[in-house]
């Protein structure tokens, strides 16, 4: 990878993990159900304008809106919302990763492998560890929703998979549309017009700007930069570098907003980042290995060797989609 792209996969992790203080942030001024519903209109406008028309069909991005909007970003507020620390919300999220690969493995018939079960295993051993540590210290239903958050991802990274969005940006931009309506409803229902009307008189510059780094830097170009990389470099190579979100989350988090780590959680980490970075790569060589046509069957003697190393055809690793 190019020392400039190497930077660029670095910024987008950091970028990603950063914006779990600025959605702590953001928090302060809006309700969880209405902030994620601007989130996600600030996201969707002006950029529907400027991306061109959907390149799937529209069920898929109906299903990705609601489940990776509403599902997903709704559970993930509220979860802080309730008292989730932004660092610790950064590090549980991504056992995303094991529900993906339990979902694929039901939905779309992939293996699962030796290597990816100790990977998964490792992972919510981490799960445990945290939620130990979550229990003695903070609010166990904030934990507990932003793992069923991270299971929201999961469906919505499998139909993503079978949606096969050939451009990554004009596809979120477009699911980011989807959502906007059913969290509003959801807003005015579980949080009152009221709240929602005064969390909208009181905006000043640090809830807009909340808003507009979630919306424009961490969606539009944090995933267009992201879905950049994978159409320039295969996916085990750029895959990895979304193991280091949580690292920056809870750096962050440290710094800005003075979270302390324990030692649980350092071990925790240590667990859940382990467990998914074998299940992501362990998948990443079984795919690689199943791309992978057999060998060539045995030349004749009396083939001339020019002939016979023109019978071979290199092979070629499809490209997942990105993660999320």
């Amino acid at each position: 990878m190019r020392p400039l792209h190497l930077a660029l996969a670095v910024l987008v992790a950091a970028v990603w993990g950063v914006n779990f203080v600025v959605i702590d942030v953001g928090l302060d001024h809006f309700p969880p159900l209405l902030f994620s519903a601007l989130r996600f209109l600030a996201a969707a406008v002006p950029a529907v304008f400027l991306v061109g028309r959907p390149q799937v069909r529209w069920r898929w991005i109906a299903a990705v809106g609601l489940v990776l909007g509403v599902g997903k970003f709704g559970l993930l507020f509220m979860g802080m919302h309730l008292g989730m620390p932004a660092g610790l919300s950064s590090l549980v999220l991504q056992v995303q990763a094991v529900f993906t690969a339990l979902l694929a493995t039901a939905v779309l018939g992939e293996r699962l492998g030796r290597t990816r079960l100790l990977g998964m295993g490792t992972a919510l051993a981490g799960i445990a560890v945290a939620a130990v540590d979550e229990g003695t210290s903070g609010p166990l239903l904030g934990f507990a929703l932003i793992v069923v958050a991270a299971a929201m991802w999961g469906v919505s990274n499998v139909i993503t998979r079978k949606a096969a969005p050939p451009d990554a940006l004009n596809f979120m931009v477009w699911v980011s549309t989807v959502p906007v309506l059913p969290l509003l409803l959801l807003s005015l229902l579980f949080e009152g017009p009221q709240a929602d009307a005064e969390a909208l008189r009181g905006l000043d510059w640090s809830g807009a700007g909340a808003i507009l780094f979630v919306a424009w830097v961490s969606t539009v170009l944090g995933f267009g930069a992201w879905g950049f990389l994978l159409r320039t470099y295969d996916a085990s190579a750029v895959a990895p570098f979304s193991l280091l979100v949580p690292v920056f989350g809870m750096s962050s988090a440290a710094l800005v907003l003075g979270e302390g780590v324990s030692p649980l959680r350092w071990g925790a980490a240590l667990l859940l980042v382990s467990g998914v970075g074998v299940t992501v790569l362990g998948g990443r060589r079984r795919a690689a290995r199943a791309s992978t046509p057999p060998p060539a069957p045995p030349v004749a003697r009396s083939l001339p060797l020019a002939d016979a190393s023109a019978s071979r055809t290199p092979s070629t690793a499809s490209r997942p989609s990105p993660p999320r």
